[in-house]
């Protein structure tokens, strides 16, 4: 991004002096009134504006340099200005930030703190504008409400997309908060009966000696209370789709009565001698080991290969490359707009953070920290505080460092093509491609031990 910097100042001295503050790769355009200013705006569209409050008609006072900012935040609200006021006008500064200009400067002139405080707006600027790149990206795949751009997801959103017109049985597996149902609805939606119902039940959440009648229905006077019968889940997504979330948890004589459904497609009612035939498509998940549980006798291994004609094993978010800081700059922009902060963007600690974090409840405890983020943060950046996590300033922008991260897959590049040849010099270049000598000089590089040195 080329700096482009506009200076408004109506004194000619101080016009050159702050021109030569700044370095030569820095484009610097100067006004000295009002209208210049605007037309300077409109031509060069500088990232950063420093704004000297006291203009003609009135340099004696703020009015023209409070309509110019009121003037320029309009135009261009993603401009980073910066006002310029003398020693005893504290109160116009604090007056300046609160209309929304991102730092102020006070006469007289030091080269040091000016400049200073120019770069900083200019790599807030350059923050805002990587978080708006970031958040206009697509998401990788065209499945409705799955933000993914790592690998890993992305080959599972490939085989939903497979699957979703055929009616298999499918098995979704994964840590709780990974977005199961997301994906189960998913399924529902790509598929021939996205138009018929999606029933949904929680095999956990319901008490064992009710969850026979919610998913089967019963028939009029089948217990004390039943006063008329009902429906259960299973008839009630005929034609459609039916999602039962936490299947691990199913009691075990529920999932005999499950498994012959599952073979004949009929539902028995209880109380009720007659099966009713129903056609629907069975997706289940859980976020339990079912292999561990058919070991542990508290699964049925054939009920886990009637479920698990497909299986779908979604990744944590600390195991998908890339797609934290992806899902959670989409959270940022659909939240900020449920609370009107639709400018909220993250800070470069937040950034750092993000990406660091293990993020043990997934996304689902993305969407509760982004979202509280979006209430408690004071200005248009989210930091990491605001979003309750730590971030150790030594390590601040530590995986966005391009260097730091090409060096270190160079270095277990080298280091595995060594191991895999034996330590035979000539043999792992040609693995890696490259000439001995250049080998040799990047082992020196990276004090990487060869043969010679393990002899």
């Amino acid at each position: 991004m080329t700096r482009r910097l506009l200076i408004v100042e109506d004194d000619p001295g101080l016009q050159s002096q702050m021109r030569w503050c700044f370095s030569e790769d820095l484009e610097v355009n100067v006004a000295s009134d009002r209208d210049t200013a605007i037309a300077a705006l409109r031509r060069t569209e500088p990232q950063v504006v420093t704004l000297d409050l006291g203009l003609p008609p009135d340099p004696g006072g703020a009015t023209e340099g409070f309509g110019l900012l009121e003037e320029i935040l309009h135009l261009a609200p993603q401009t980073k200005v910066i006002v310029v006021t003398g020693r005893e006008d504290k109160e116009n500064a604090v007056k300046a930030i609160g209309m929304g200009a991102c730092d102020f400067y006070q006469k007289p002139l030091d080269a040091d703190i000016l400049t200073f405080v120019v770069n900083r707006a200019f790599r807030i600027a350059e923050l805002e504008q990587e978080n708006h790149y970031l958040s206009q990206q697509p998401n990788g795949t065209n499945i409705k409400g799955i933000v993914a751009a790592s690998p890993q997801m992305l080959s599972i959103c490939r085989t939903l997309e497979k699957i979703a017109p055929t009616d298999v049985t499918t098995l979704i597996t994964g840590e709780t908060g990974t977005g199961k149902e997301l994906l189960a609805r998913a399924l529902h939606d790509l598929s021939p009966r996205a138009g018929k119902p999606f029933a949904a039940i929680n095999c956990a959440a319901i008490p064992e000696n009710l969850l026979e009648s919610e998913l089967f229905g019963f028939e009029k006077g089948a217990f004390t209370g039943a006063t008329q019968g009902k429906k259960g889940k299973i008839e009630h997504a005929n034609g459609g789709t039916l999602f039962l979330d936490e299947i691990g948890d199913m009691p075990m004589p529920l999932q005999a009565k499950l498994l012959r459904f599952l073979q004949e497609r009929v539902v028995d009612r209880v109380g009720s001698v007659n099966p009713i035939p129903v056609d629907v498509r069975v997706v289940c998940a859980t976020h339990r080991d079912v292999r561990q549980l058919i070991a542990d006798g508290l699964f049925r291994e054939d009920l886990y290969y009637r479920i698990s004609e497909i299986t779908l094993e979604v990744p944590a978010l600390r195991e998908r490359d890339g797609d934290a800081l992806v899902i959670a700059q989409s959270l940022l922009k659909t939240l900020g707009k449920q609370v009107e902060r639709p400018n909220l963007s993250f800070s470069e600690d937040a950034i750092s953070a993000i990406g660091r974090y293990e993020w043990p409840g997934n996304v689902r405890e993305m969407i509760n920290k982004v979202k509280r983020a979006t209430i408690m943060a004071d200005g248009k950046r989210v930091s990491a505080r605001d979003l309750e996590l730590d971030t150790p300033a030594s390590d601040s922008g530590h995986h966005l460092n391009l260097r730091q991260v090409r060096e270190q897959a160079e270095r277990q590049a080298i280091e595995t093509a060594l191991q895999t040849s034996a330590y035979n010099m000539a043999q792992a270049a040609r693995l890696l491609g490259i000439t001995r000598p250049t080998l040799y000089n990047l082992t020196d590089k990276y004090r990487i031990r060869t043969t010679s040195d393990a002899s």
